[in-house]
């Protein structure tokens, strides 16, 4: 081969590995960017259902299965709501057996895929609790936003928004304690929510672009007679939430922020969807690079937004040691810089979003101390 055929033989490889590899980096990242809403999360294992009974359900042994608290149970065409293990049932070496509060939609069947999931409940603040109820459109810059509304007597509102694999139905687990407290909540979607505007690029921004729909929920309250707002996020929701007290020409309004399981550094969060879906090491660094090219996060721009100096309200922060895709340890450090606002709630065997979930009872408690003087 000539020298000059050599050099251009090369040149090809090169620019052919090189685009190879910003495809990777770009399938990488989408198992963050592109996370379905409602759909389970890639570290979340499929279950098989080995038998049913009154009040119980079998379901493959793992370390998922046997978590403590309530979750919901879903497949496809399905969905149930499962209690703890039942210690008292027999178990086979391979299998648990869960209590089986009621099935919700279709049926359970031997041989069933199913996953936990810390959405709870489907439906509407009706139809799943028996809560009054309106469904409500929230003016937001990409269009409108549907919401739910469940009114009460208190002028201070309640702003609900969900996280990475679940939906606005994921606020209703702790929708009867709010109502409760006579605390209204507006349990919002965002945009690429089902019923909702597409994102401009399709694609999720981990709450940097989100939050303005939150804010747009805000004065959307405000207007409506709130004299003030909690905002209440899970997972990306709760980077929601800290953009908006931070940024949010209403800021004057928030009184007070609930932090489930929250998506402090979408490096870190990134980084463990991209591994739980099996990529390989060495396109990590791929994945995050494609992942700022395509959303323009930077560096740590996002991330300096968590810092706890600019925190001026309350915070609750709900966070547990297991949880592998929002990492504990910041939360921790979190709460450790600014112990005079935030509460901090450790949620031992827990996955990411479901802090209610593993103790529904110790975290209501904590959520009604904190709530209380905010009232």
């Amino acid at each position: 081969m000539s020298p000059a055929k050599a050099t251009a033989a090369a040149v090809t490889a090169v620019i052919g590995a090189g685009a190879a590899a910003v495809a990777a980096g770009r399938f990488a990242s989408d198992a963050a960017l592109r996370a379905p809403a409602g759909r389970p999360l890639p570290t979340e294992p499929r279950l098989s259902v080995h038998a049913t009974a009154a009040g119980q359900v079998t379901l493959t042994r793992a370390l998922a299965s046997r978590r403590p608290g309530t979750y919901g149970l879903s497949g496809d065409g399905s969905h149930a709501i499962v209690g703890p293990v039942l210690d008292s049932a027999p178990h086979q070496a391979d299998t648990v057996v869960r209590r089986l509060e009621r099935v919700t939609r279709g049926t359970l069947d031997p041989g069933d895929k199913v996953w936990l999931t810390p959405q709870v409940h489907i439906g509407d603040p009706g139809s799943a609790l028996g809560l009054t109820h309106s469904d409500v459109t929230v003016p937001g810059e990409l269009g409108g936003l549907p919401a739910w509304f469940v009114p009460a007597a208190r002028s201070t509102w309640v702003i609900t928004v969900h996280g990475l694999g679940t939906t606005r139905e994921h606020p209703m687990v702790v929708m009867d304690a709010l109502h409760r407290h006579q605390l209204p909540v507006l349990d919002l979607a965002y945009r690429g929510d089902q019923g909702a505007p597409r994102s401009p690029d399709n694609i999720g921004h981990l709450g940097e672009t989100e939050w303005r729909d939150l804010d747009a929920a805000i004065a959307y309250a405000v207007r409506r007679g709130a004299e003030h707002v909690i905002l209440y996020g899970w997972s990306t929701g709760a980077a929601m939430a800290l953009r908006a007290a931070a940024h949010s020409g209403l800021r004057d309004r928030i009184s007070g922020l609930v932090l489930d399981s929250p998506v402090l550094s979408w490096e870190a969060t990134l980084r463990s969807l991209a591994t739980a879906r099996r990529t390989p090491g060495p396109l990590l660094p791929l994945a995050i690079r494609a992942a700022q090219g395509r959303t323009g996060l930077r560096g740590h721009h996002a991330d300096a937004l968590s810092v706890p100096d600019a925190l001026r309200v309350p915070v609750l922060l709900a966070h547990g040691p297991d949880d592998s895709i929002a990492p504990y340890a910041l939360s921790r450090w979190f709460a450790a810089n600014r112990p005079d606002l935030v509460t901090f709630h450790t949620v031992p065997d827990a996955p990411h979003g479901a802090m209610w979930n593993a103790d529904p009872a110790a975290y209501e408690e904590a959520l009604r101390r904190f709530l209380t003087p905010l009232m």
